[in-house]
């Protein structure tokens, strides 16, 4: 189970609560900036990255959208220079927007990044966003590019988006035996013990915890804007049982 902070402060809450390792969020970190998630550069990406990794003695992933770049070429030297910050691990997205990648320029930048990241003992996790995208038949297209992106090099394989029981262990059982992250955003009542049965090998959230304190967060302000009310503050945590946990 891998969770996603979005700043150093949820990033250190994450690991006083005993999970193993974690990875970013480029939305959840985007929103804190008042950015949508496409809005991040290069630098900030990279920046935020280092800072995550300093926050928490524990491995981190990063969610390294497209490598910010469209070539292959450029995206090896982009994940170079993720792999320096000190990562234990980073993704590539074979979509830019709503737009998949064509199939073969996918390949490439996946076996690009696995070259670039060649004695670092960085894990490479490639991404198939056809579920995302609302690819007309995301199940097979993700499990072709899945294969292939096995094929590439890829130590860990994503395809974010599916959330019926059948579609999952179908992924995970196209590419066996490399493992495969599964996306819970969404509460749907599957469960970690219920998605391990099926064969996921890692489990991200990715924006889910930070949409979780927007939500809290525009619900509180939303009731004192438009009805005087505090009654959004009923059940918070007390300043000092979170102060504590910082110091």
């Amino acid at each position: 189970m891998i969770p996603n902070p979005w700043d150093p402060g949820s990033a250190r809450a994450l690991s006083q609560l005993g999970f193993k390792a974690l990875a970013t969020t480029s939305a959840g970190f985007a929103f804190s900036r008042g950015l949508p998630d496409t809005g991040l550069t290069l630098d900030q990406a990279l920046a935020h990255a280092a800072d995550i990794v300093d926050s928490a003695d524990l491995p981190v992933s990063c969610d390294f959208q497209n490598a910010y770049a469209d070539s292959p070429e450029q995206a090896a030297l982009h994940v170079a220079r993720c792999a320096a910050t000190g990562v234990a691990g980073l993704s590539v997205e074979d979509a830019i927007g709503p737009k998949l990648y064509d199939f073969t320029l996918a390949v490439e930048r996946i076996a690009a990044a696995r070259q670039a990241l060649t004695g670092t003992g960085v894990l490479l996790t490639a991404r198939a966003e056809c579920f995302l995208t609302r690819h007309p038949d995301p199940l097979n297209e993700s499990i072709r590019r899945l294969r292939a992106y096995a094929d590439a090099g890829a130590d860990v394989l994503y395809a974010p988006g599916p959330r019926r029981r059948e579609e999952i262990a179908a992924i995970v059982e196209a590419v066996h035996p490399k493992p495969v992250n599964v996306l819970m955003g969404w509460n749907d009542g599957l469960t970690v013990a219920d998605l391990a049965a099926l064969g996921a090998r890692r489990i991200s959230v990715g924006s889910s915890l930070a949409r979780t304190a927007w939500t809290a967060f525009l619900k509180a302000a939303t009731g004192i804007a438009s009805e005087g009310s505090f009654a959004g503050f009923d059940g918070l945590k007390p300043f000092a049982e979170i102060d504590a946990m910082f110091r």
